[in-house]
């Protein structure tokens, strides 16, 4: 016979040690209490055993109301583990995250001294496009003087049919079967229905 210290008590409680904390609170666990089977996320799990003590209580039956107040209390503990490393995470993150920052502005105040030392007082930058396109300082080249004769005349443009012609057509609706003909005077005076795809 196996000692039941070395073996796990349900496949839930496998590898436990390797889970981090916000997959214990999101993840679905099967509880089994003395009613029977309890599925859900701890919180669920939770407020379902408090359900369950509540309900003891009010029946007098104190012995099951214990049990399942021991029951809500195994999962707020993992609940509040897993709160806590998730927190954990969170201010070690923060931490590296001003480390990084700290580093940055020290390389930066370093480049800026350097800079300074020297003797550039103001950070190389590129040109941008306006200050190679500035040129009204510069001389201008002299224009020769224009003559309207010696431009082309260019002949106004007349619309042709062709490009009326490239309006899109409606197309028309085909006549009805002479077995669903309406007499002529009603036939002229409602549309042609649209043929059915």
């Amino acid at each position: 016979m196996r000692s039941s210290k070395t073996r796990p008590r349900s496949k839930n409680n496998r590898n436990n040690n390797n889970r981090s904390g916000a997959n214990i609170m999101n993840r679905v666990f099967d509880s089994s209490g003395p009613e029977g089977k309890v599925r859900g996320t701890p919180q669920q799990i939770i407020e379902k055993y408090q359900q369950l003590t509540r309900d003891a209580q009010l029946s007098g039956d104190r012995v099951a109301a214990e049990n399942f107040q021991q029951h809500a209390e195994h999962y707020m503990r993992l609940l509040a583990e897993a709160q806590r490393e998730i927190e954990a995470r969170r201010e070690q993150q923060d931490r590296e995250n001003r480390e990084k920052q700290a580093q940055w502005d020290q390389e930066r105040s370093d480049r800026v001294d350097a800079r300074r030392d020297r003797g550039d007082d103001e950070p190389n930058k590129m040109p941008s496009a306006l200050d190679a396109a500035d040129f009204s300082d510069a001389p201008q080249p002299d224009l020769a003087p224009l003559n309207p004769e010696d431009l082309a005349q260019t002949p106004p443009i007349e619309p042709t049919k062709s490009a009326e012609s490239a309006k899109p057509r409606l197309r028309r609706r085909p006549a009805k079967p002479a077995s669903d003909a309406l007499p002529a005077a009603d036939a002229e005076a409602q549309p042609a229905p649209l043929p059915e795809e």
